[in-house]
């Protein structure tokens, strides 16, 4: 099959200039005798056009150049387009790209779209908008909040706000239900995962995958701030999961259970993200795995 690429630059991802990817790209796509085709993303994540283009111009593959806020805003508009989407990571902590094992090198990465293979993974709606790594309540919310007014965009800056903020971070009130049941939970964080990640390896969720119709939730409970720094580094290096009962009981600091819907009602409208991107806060939210959602080009073993 000739393939026909058209590839997404988002010029602020990362913090990192795109000068050289767009010919690396171009000498890449020439050298394989391939079709492609390069756009910027745009902020206001319009792309209602792209299923009419990939009809009339027979794209089959579209590749994302950014994190995981272009790869969600993108992938919205290609869940009913039979098209294979592929990922040069170019973002802050590129969760999703990592969890997929997707090399952090753009030739490496243009070397899996070319020689990998494309699987279905799996997605998930809050409230109807679509995301593709993580969403979250509590402190990774805020600090998605903090991190879109920044002008610097990267890792060190990520760190920087995370530090800052870290000690004078406060539980928020929330209410969680799922399979029946209700509980209360008063937690610092709350996120809902379908990556194993926040990004940068941080695996927040490191049972977690992208294509088993499920999401992995995790809470990390009030409590003392070096008893959560504790609780933390134990649940990443072991990454132990928490039954439903252990939850009602309140045993653990951190709490991780599986679920393929959630309904959260968040009692303090605690800052809320989906795959990095802040978005206002709600006094409720319903979350639900969207499986089998769209094609990601991965390594082939």
């Amino acid at each position: 099959m000739n393939r026909r690429l058209l590839f997404f630059i988002n010029p602020i991802s990362g913090g990192k200039s795109k000068e050289k990817l767009e010919q690396t790209i171009a000498d890449y796509c020439k050298n394989k005798g391939a079709y492609h085709e390069i756009v910027h993303t745009n902020i206001e994540g319009d792309y209602y056009y792209l299923p009419g283009k990939i009809k009339e111009e027979k794209i089959s593959d579209v590749v994302i150049c950014g994190g995981d806020g272009s790869i969600h805003s993108v992938v919205a508009f290609l869940l009913n387009t039979n098209v294979n989407i592929g990922v040069i990571p170019m973002g802050s902590g590129n969760g999703l790209a990592r969890t997929a094992r997707i090399p952090y090198a753009p030739l490496k990465a243009l070397d899996v779209i070319f020689k990998g293979q494309a699987r279905f993974v799996d997605a998930f709606r809050v409230n109807g908008i679509l995301g593709c790594q993580i969403t979250g309540l509590g402190f990774d919310g805020l600090i998605a909040a903090e991190f879109a007014k920044e002008r610097k965009r990267g890792l060190p800056t990520y760190t920087k706000l995370a530090i800052k903020h870290f000690f004078g971070a406060k539980p928020f009130d929330f209410s969680v239900e799922w399979n029946d049941e209700r509980f209360q939970l008063k937690a610092f964080i709350l996120c809902v995962s379908n990556a194993n990640q926040f990004g940068n390896n941080l695996k927040i969720a490191p049972k977690a995958l992208l294509n088993d119709g499920r999401l992995d939730v995790v809470v990390l409970k009030k409590t003392s701030k070096i008893s959560l720094l504790t609780s933390f580094v134990n649940h990443l290096l072991f990454g132990k999961k928490t039954d439903e009962e252990e939850v009602r009981k309140n045993i653990r600091n951190i709490a991780y259970f599986n679920v393929s819907k959630i309904r959260i009602t968040n009692h303090e409208m605690a800052p809320f993200h989906i795959d990095g991107e802040p978005f206002l806060p709600e006094k409720e939210y319903v979350i639900e795995v969207v499986p089998n959602a769209y094609k990601l080009i991965q390594p082939a073993s």
